[in-house]
């Protein structure tokens, strides 16, 4: 496809040998714009690096992140009589199969369909768990959850509040796939995640592996407060590594350094951290910088102080995100680093965000943040 087709911020020049960076066609020669067909070779999501459990969580075996969450919704389940999960076609296993087996193991009247209606299958989430049961609501993606936020904003979140700590619905977990899965389009490939981190009395968490998936899930559906929990989609059956078989628990609220560094820090969560682990080994090798990887996990509450300390050590921040630039939640990320280590900062802090448009289908390899573009934001900061 000719890059006459695509929006005018999205056409993109070769910078170097390999490296991409968004401009305006209208400073390009024709012959120097790529097609899609390059760019979906050169970019894309890099392969997915398996990482290893904790020796303490006991054995493991190889795990998909689809089956890791499978397990999690298990394990709660046999532990929990009060239990339950339910949403659109789950009795059969779901649209992804992240429920297979669980109505024949514990019955129908603990997994089960409901209605084409997701105010409706959150508001019957926040009976349940307002009357002491563990509610795991399942969104069919995470697209479609916009119906349901009056009953996570105005009722689940503020149940607590409004009955001066009365009553809660907490144990109330709400799963939905988010995020880009190569041929989603704009119904099937958003990331809300900000719509919901601006809510006082909810939690937003994010997992980034299978690991990361089973860990959190548990943590979610035992936490005294209601969480919405984004499953990035795209890595459900292309993401698998030694995940433990027991229960075990991660905590929330708690950002993880997966990789050590001095010289930048890297924030994201979810898929996206696959691309900046590939963007900081870029960096290593063509520029001999050291990136300090970090994981947010969750995004409300998230954890500054990690984020704060790095960059009070590297003097550098970039974000990455999936979800458009404007309002994400890297800009509370961004402002927060900014207040409070400003006088240590050596370059501006970049964010590496989806575009201010809807979700393309055709022109997904230009919208979704890749290692080239998380690249540039690095060599950005470290050559400012």
């Amino acid at each position: 496809r000719s890059l006459l087709q695509i929006p005018r911020v999205m056409a993109l020049r070769i910078v170097g040998k390999r490296t991409l960076r968004a401009v305006s066609p209208a400073l390009l020669p024709t012959s120097r714009w790529l097609s899609c067909t390059t760019v979906k070779a050169a970019g894309g999501p890099p392969p997915f690096q398996a990482e290893v459990a904790p020796p303490e969580f006991g054995e493991t075996k190889k795990t998909t992140l689809l089956k890791a969450i499978n397990d999690a919704l298990d394990i709660v389940l046999t532990t929990d009589p009060t239990a339950s999960v339910f949403g659109e076609d789950v009795a059969f296993g779901g649209v992804f199969r992240a429920t297979m087996d669980l109505r024949d193991k514990h019955g129908a009247h603990r997994v089960f369909n409901t209605p084409l209606s997701e105010q409706g299958i959150v508001g019957f989430g926040v009976g349940l768990a307002s009357n002491g049961c563990t509610a795991m609501a399942e969104i069919q993606f995470a697209d479609y959850i916009f119906p349901a936020i009056d009953q996570i904003v105005n009722e689940a979140a503020k149940y607590r509040y409004r009955s001066g700590g009365e009553f809660d619905c907490g144990r109330l977990t709400i799963r939905a796939p988010y995020g880009a899965v190569g041929h989603g389009g704009h119904y099937h490939s958003q990331s809300p995640e900000a719509y919901f981190a601006h809510t006082p009395g909810v939690k937003v968490v994010i997992p980034r592996s299978p690991i990361q998936a089973k860990g959190l899930l548990l943590a979610s559906a035992r936490d005294p407060n209601p969480v919405v929990f984004f499953e990035p989609k795209y890595m459900y059956r292309g993401a698998a590594e030694d995940v433990p078989v027991g229960d075990y628990e991660l905590p929330l609220g708690k950002a993880d350094i997966m990789i050590e560094g001095d010289d930048v820090t890297l924030v994201g969560w979810g898929s996206q951290l696959q691309i900046l682990r590939a963007a900081s080994e870029m960096a290593k090798e063509q520029l001999g910088v050291s990136c300090e990887l970090i994981d947010l996990r969750t995004i409300m509450p998230w954890d500054s102080e990690a984020v704060c300390n790095s960059v009070l050590k590297t003097g550098r921040c970039v974000i990455a995100h999936e979800a458009p630039l404007t309002a994400g939640f890297g800009a509370e990320v961004s402002s927060t680093v900014q207040e409070n280590c400003f006088l240590h900062l050596e370059a501006p802090i970049q964010r590496v965000c989806g575009w201010d448009t809807p979700f393309p289908l055709s022109n997904e390899p230009f919208y979704v943040p890749d290692k080239f573009r998380c690249f540039e934001a690095i060599k950005k900061v470290v050559d400012y």
